[in-house]
């Protein structure tokens, strides 16, 4: 691919828009003769401009659209209200799963409206929790979030990694737990690690990225991590390096120590690839040992779960796409010395712990999730009975403890902690939120549709009991279909604050994501992308079909590679919507992998510079599929100047385009939130301001 035209020639848009009889005045655009050549197609990108973040014109456009942006927003009436009802609704205790650490027990917890939420510990279960690191006081305006925490296995240190302004780079600092006093340690460059303690020595292995060029930080392709171990106390110029690959600067490396503390595994991935390679190291005798290249084949998923010794447990889909759990002894790696332990089934296994020295299995049955427990040899125990049709948000325990906590939320169900004793063989409620609300108010039911090609589509649709269904309802359809990831029923406040309104919330569970195995995941990627587009549209065609609503009270929504979704059913079917929310969403197929981690994806999108690539992308990809003089719905973009995961000119060359070719009367609005990134560790200011603006958006546009 070359570079065709690079001039400097600016053309002005005038304040209303060529074709757009909207009321709204939007900022003048300028517009570059740009143009790329893709293997003899040329393909325009007049807002190339806009890729740079750092310059004046990208930073004064930025604040004249934020301007429109909020001046329409604050003029509606009803917005108020709903940010009211979010506050009122978002104001209750909110914990996480506690974990132990040699006597101690840790947890976090949000009093309400923290805009993060707090790190506690506690000398036994029944003892009072003590602060140990509150993030809200490490910034005047809450965008610093705790991104890391892990504590080693006597309970003695913390190392906790935050991160600022919703940036993906982390910093890590160690605390010793017993003074709660920090130590030197200023750690950087850090990016998709953990922290994993040495059990032999008072450090952690991590793995980071070279330092980017300066100005850069943001949007520079993030190649060539390494694995290395720092000794708490001691400079970051000190750590010992442990593993590099300059032959792959692509791969990425994410290590664990094992609970006997003899091994490191290391994780070898290849972007977003669910196929990785394990490596790993006896660390029995020091912190750097030989890296032994166990699974080397890159043929499947292989998730590292606990070992017995030289005998390594691990989940892997290969030769079984909805999971099995195998175990390996390194002494004899091959594969014809492989052990099954748990057999592929009928439902997708979503995640394996050991506790109680037993295999606890969370499974995915028609995306909703159940919980089975195994003794070590494979053979069934017994399904912990849930209390409804929902989500299991996460496994706390180890290996030799004989209690575990789990956390369970639906739709309507807030996010509630069990504890689990092995003893007992029984769940009691450790943590129960109170919120707002009735939950018998509200109902949840699952539907399966035929997409395009005849598929069978799930789909939850949850409302307000009682709702009237002789007449149809504002809507909001969700999705996000890619990157195996799975839509469970979970708890949202935002979506509860929707239901309330007297909306309709819908999400299906597209092809692309993991909930029915590799092969329905694999069925949404690369040049069958498109089959995720069909099955959205085709749940909104049935929520029509059906009478739950119409086209002009029917919203879509998702951010990321769901805000792709948006991007791509909204300039395929613009007929078909009343109004579209894509966040911070991959919208230029062509060149989402020249920015920071943006090269990864390429497993699930391909690559515009691949010739076998490039006709499927340029087919979908939103951005170059808006045409100038169509009607599109109500659309509000929102992104964040500190997205550094996908970067905010997506969204900025989206709306600028999406603004020159509206023809009709429906907004084009971009919202672009400051010192905030991707979505993860927003405070909660943020996140309620954000949701109160989109849901009165939604309230104006679809007449409610």
């Amino acid at each position: 691919m070359k570079k065709l035209v690079l001039t400097g020639v600016m053309i002005m848009l005038v304040a209303f828009l060529s074709g757009c009889s909207s009321k709204i005045q939007y900022p003048e655009t300028k517009r570059t003769d740009v143009a790329d050549d893709y293997f003899g197609t040329t393909v325009q990108d007049p807002y190339r401009w806009l890729e740079d973040d750092n310059a004046e014109d990208t930073k004064a456009w930025v604040e004249a659209q934020n301007k429109v942006t909020f001046k329409y927003l604050n003029s509606i009436g009803a917005r108020k209200k709903i940010e009211k009802r979010l506050t009122e609704l978002w104001n209750y205790e909110k914990f996480g799963l506690p974990w132990k650490r040699g006597d101690k027990y840790f947890f976090s917890k949000n009093d309400g409206l923290q805009n993060q939420s707090v790190l506690y510990m506690q000398n036994s279960l029944k003892a009072d929790p003590q602060v140990l690191l509150d993030p809200n006081k490490l910034s005047d305006d809450g965008t610093v979030a705790l991104a890391i925490t892990s504590i080693n296995s006597s309970g003695k240190f913390l190392a906790y990694g935050t991160s600022s302004g919703g940036s993906d780079w982390r910093e890590i600092f160690v605390r010793d737990i017993e003074t709660k006093e920090d130590l030197p340690d200023h750690l950087k460059w850090i990016k998709f690690s953990g922290a994993s303690w040495s059990r032999q020595a008072d450090g952690f292995y991590y793995s980071r990225y070279p330092a980017p060029k300066e100005g850069q930080e943001l949007t520079q392709q993030n190649t060539n991590q390494m694995v290395y171990f720092h000794y708490a106390g001691t400079s970051q110029d000190d750590d010992v390096l442990i593993f590099r690959d300059e032959n792959h600067p692509r791969r990425g490396y994410y290590s664990h120590v094992t609970d006997d503390g003899k091994y490191v595994i290391i994780s070898v991935s290849q972007g977003t690839d669910r196929r990785n390679r394990v490596f790993y190291m006896d660390v029995s005798r020091g912190v750097k040992g030989t890296v032994v290249k166990l699974l080397d084949d890159f043929d499947a998923s292989y998730a590292f779960i606990d070992n017995d010794g030289p005998v390594f447990y691990f989940r892997t889909d290969l030769k079984a796409p909805k999971g099995r759990v195998i175990a390996v002894n390194i002494t004899r790696p091959q594969k014809k010395y492989w052990k099954e332990i748990i057999p592929e089934t009928n439902d997708v296994i979503a995640g394996t712990a050991v506790v109680d020295n037993r295999f606890v299995t969370s499974y995915m049955h028609d995306a909703y999730n159940k919980i089975m427990v195994y003794e070590k040899d494979g053979s069934p125990g017994k399904e912990i009975e849930l209390p409804a049709l929902g989500s299991v948000a996460g496994i706390s325990g180890r290996k030799h403890d004989t209690e575990m906590f789990y956390g369970f939320s639906s739709y309507a169900y807030p996010n509630t902690i069990y504890k689990y004793d092995f003893k007992k063989g029984e769940s009691t409620v450790f943590h129960a939120p109170d919120v707002k609300f009735n939950p018998s108010d509200f109902v949840t039911k699952q539907v399966f549709f035929r997409s395009k090609d005849g598929t069978q589509v799930p789909m939850f649709i949850s409302h307000k009991k009682g709702l009237d269904t002789d007449k149809t309802h504002p809507c909001y359809l969700y999705g996000y279909g890619g990157f195996n990831i799975s839509l469970t029923p979970r708890f949202s406040v935002s979506n509860l604050t929707w239901m309330e309104m007297g909306g309709i919330l819908a999400i299906p569970n597209i092809r692309g994501g993991g909930e029915y195995g590799i092969e329905w995941y694999k069925q949404g990627i690369l040049e069958k992308k498109q089959n995720v587009f069909d099955d959205f549209i085709a749940a909104a065609e049935y929520l029509i079909d059906r009478g739950y609503t119409e086209t002009p009270k029917l919203a879509i929504g998702g951010g990321s590679n769901g805000g792709l979704l948006v991007g791509a059913c909204m300039t395929q079917r613009p007929e078909l919507f009343g109004a579209a929310l894509p966040a911070v969403g991959v919208l230029d197929m062509l060149r989402y992998h020249k920015f920071t981690i943006g090269w990864a994806w390429a497993s699930d999108y391909g690559r515009s510079d691949n010739p076998d690539h490039f006709d499927f992308l340029y087919a979908y990809s939103p951005l170059h599929n808006l045409k100038q003089g169509t009607e599109y719905p109500a659309t509000l973009i929102t992104t964040a100047d500190h997205d550094d995961r996908v970067v905010p000119a997506h969204s900025f060359k989206f709306a600028a385009q999406l603004q020159y070719c509206q023809a009709g009367d429906a907004p084009v609005l971009i919202r672009i939130e400051t010192r905030a990134g991707h979505g993860a560790g927003k405070p909660t200011s943020k996140q309620i301001a954000e949701q109160a603006d989109k849901w009165a958006f939604l309230k104006k546009n679809l007449d409610m």
